[in-house]
C-alpha cells in the first residue's frame, strides 16, 4: 500500500512539473481563458490530450527506438507553431485567433501540445522513465494533477480578465510575447542541437 501511495504522490508531483511551469501551453491556455473560462478549460483539456498521446507514443516506441534524434526536428516545428500563434495574438489585440468554436479550440490546443518541444522532451525523458517505475498508479496521479491545473489555472486567469479588460489585453499581449520568445528559444536549441 505504501508503494502505491508513494507512486500516486510522486505522480501528482510529476503532473504539476509538467503542467504548471510557464511555457507555450500555459500562454495559450491563458489567452483562451481571458476570453472565457470554458475556452481555457477546453484548451487545457486539449493540452492534456496531447500529453496522453505523447505519453502513449513514447511508451510504445521507447522499447525499441532511439527517439532523441526526433527532438531536434520537434524544436524546429515547435518554433514555427509558436511564432505563428504569437504573431496572431500580438496582431489582433482582441484576439480572434482564440475566439473559436470549442471543438476548434480543443483541436488547436492538441496541435500546440504536440508541437511544444517542452512537452515532447518531458515525455522523452522524465515521463517515460517514471512511467516505467510507477506504472498505472503514477500515471493516475500525474493526470489527476494535470486535471486540477486545467481547472484552476484558467479560472484564475478568467476571473482577473473578467474584472478588468486591461488585464485581458495584458494577458493576450504577454501570451503572444511569450510564444514568440519560446519560438526564438526553440530555434536556438535547434541551431545548437
Amino acid at each position: 500500500m505504501t508503494t502505491e501511495l508513494e507512486s500516486l504522490v510522486f505522480g501528482v508531483v510529476l503532473g504539476f512539473t509538467l503542467a504548471a511551469p510557464p511555457g507555450p501551453m500555459n500562454a495559450w491556455i491563458a489567452a483562451a481563458a481571458s476570453r472565457s473560462y470554458r475556452a481555457g478549460v477546453v484548451t487545457g483539456l486539449g493540452a492534456m490530450t496531447a500529453d496522453a498521446l505523447l505519453g502513449t507514443v513514447v511508451y510504445v516506441l521507447d522499447r525499441g527506438l532511439d527517439l532523441l534524434p526526433v527532438v531536434r526536428f520537434v524544436y524546429l516545428v515547435g518554433a514555427a507553431v509558436m511564432a505563428y500563434l504569437g504573431v496572431r495574438l500580438l496582431r489582433d489585440r482582441e484576439e480572434r485567433s482564440v475566439d473559436l468554436p470549442l471543438e476548434r479550440t480543443f483541436a488547436r490546443a492538441i496541435l500546440v501540445g504536440l508541437a511544444n518541444p517542452f512537452q515532447v522532451v518531458w515525455w522523452l525523458t522524465a515521463g517515460v522513465a517514471f512511467a516505467y517505475l510507477g506504472g498505472l498508479v503514477l500515471l493516475l496521479g500525474l493526470f489527476g494533477a494535470i486535471a486540477v491545473w486545467v481547472l484552476a489555472f484558467p479560472w484564475a486567469v478568467h476571473v482577473g480578465a473578467r474584472r478588468d479588460q486591461r488585464v485581458r489585453r495584458g494577458v493576450l499581449w504577454l501570451s503572444g510575447a511569450l510564444l514568440l520568445a519560446f519560438a526564438a528559444y526553440f530555434v536556438a536549441l535547434f541551431a545548437v542541437g
